[in-house]
């Protein structure tokens, strides 16, 4: 719960605010100056007496069509000083935090428990939430989004939420993102921060494009840049905005509704997309891969397949430089430790340092020693104690999943 920012007690209103997750919706609403506290809770449904565990079993029975009783919304008790804020500026904050026309959900959390609603007091909340709604309804048309689907009732049994919900994104940073709303503008509105300026699709690559599509202040943004961007040796372009929109004249097949969300784009056209990221590298890169690679190679990548002997890519490339990783980029082995071992594979005595992992492998039989690339996971080959020396291994690796970067002249 959001503490006052003055000792004074002067007169306050409240008004009940529901905008999917209560966590973003406090700390939105607490950066308006006037607003005194905020505080997470449940209303709107018909239990007097509900708990987080119940909204959610409540939920769960409602949407397998188990139960009709009408459940809670998570909702934020917004007290704030008239003198200094009104009631419209509170409520066009609230327009503008997020996306009121999703119906039961709220970016990645669907339910009528993640549903938008203002619940009023008194006859002149109501008139005022009707007649913002109103107002926002028509600059969302002109943006091209359907109709607001917020409901505006009577207050029905407000509930509290649990100690640790209060305050949850201050004392856990690394909570949920969103992106912040439509960006869609309260008609002469002066709370409104315009958008980022949209990417120029002239800067960038119109055949193949990722687009990291950020939020500021988001602990998962940063750690996707730490863990991911901060190491790009792909071939693909990778870029990031603020903006939650494409570039002019390139479409996404839907909203972006949570951060990171990362895009592949063909021909200006969205393909693909990532929607967050928590930390796994590996299931980032595969879904990647997913989208680069040929058949023959996720079979080999995803599904621990193995090339025919003598089939595969690169049996008999001697030139300078590396073999990399075909999603990565990231090096592998260096030419100068292949050596010919008649296997019908090509075999390496020594891989980059740190560019791969073992793995012990059983799936035969016979226990065998799986070897991976470290950067993004997938099935390399294996590893045998019959190569030459210094190392006298042979690691024995499928080409079609080797890419090779000759060295520069």
């Amino acid at each position: 719960m959001t503490q006052p920012k003055s000792s004074q007690t002067p007169q306050t209103n409240i008004i009940v605010l529901g905008m999917g997750c209560f966590w973003g919706a406090e700390k939105r609403l607490s950066e308006l100056d006037g607003v005194t506290n905020v505080e997470s809770g449940y209303a709107g449904g018909d239990d007097p007496k509900a708990n987080y565990q119940e909204v959610l079993n409540l939920e769960k029975k409602i949407r397998a069509g188990q139960q009709t009783e009408r459940n809670h919304a998570e909702v934020i008790k917004v007290t704030y000083q008239p003198d200094i804020v009104s009631l419209e500026t509170v409520l066009i904050k609230f327009w503008e935090s997020h996306n009121p026309t999703q119906g039961d959900r709220q970016g990645n959390d669907i339910g009528t428990n993640y549903r938008s609603a203002i619940y009023y007091q008194t006859n002149h909340e109501k008139k005022i939430s009707e007649q913002t709604k109103a107002t926002y309804q028509t600059a969302l048309t002109q943006a091209g989004y359907p109709r607001i689907t917020t409901e505006i009732a009577p207050l029905k049994h407000y509930i509290t939420a649990e100690t640790y919900h209060q305050d949850y994104l201050k004392k856990n940073p690394n909570g949920y993102c969103g992106l912040g709303g439509t960006n869609v503008s309260y008609p002469n509105s002066n709370t409104h921060t315009p958008p980022p300026a949209l990417l120029n699709s002239k800067d960038l690559n119109s055949q193949r494009q990722l687009i990291v599509f950020e939020a500021k202040d988001c602990a998962y943004c940063e750690k996707f840049k730490q863990e991911i961007l901060n190491h790009w040796q792909s071939d693909v372009a990778i870029t990031t905005t603020l903006n939650p929109n494409p570039p002019k004249d390139w479409t996404l097949e839907k909203p972006l509704f949570a951060t990171p969300t990362i895009v592949l784009f063909e021909q200006g056209k969205e393909v693909s997309r990532y929607t967050g990221y928590n930390g796994d590298k590996t299931r980032f890169w595969k879904w990647l891969g997913q989208r680069l690679l040929t058949p023959e190679q996720r079979k080999i990548a995803f599904e621990e397949g193995t090339e025919r002997p003598f089939t595969g890519s690169h049996l008999d490339e001697t030139r300078p430089g590396y073999f990399v990783d075909p999603i990565t980029g990231a090096k592998l082995f260096r030419s100068d430790t292949k050596f010919k071992s008649g296997t019908g594979w090509p075999s390496f005595f020594n891989p980059v340092e740190g560019a791969i992992t073992t793995h012990v492998d059983k799936t035969l039989g016979v226990e065998r020693i799986e070897v991976r690339s470290a950067s993004s996971g997938i099935h390399l080959g294996h590893v045998f104690n019959d190569g030459p020396a210094p190392t006298f291994k042979r690691y024995c690796i499928n080409g079609n999943v080797l890419k090779f970067v000759a060295d520069e002249e």
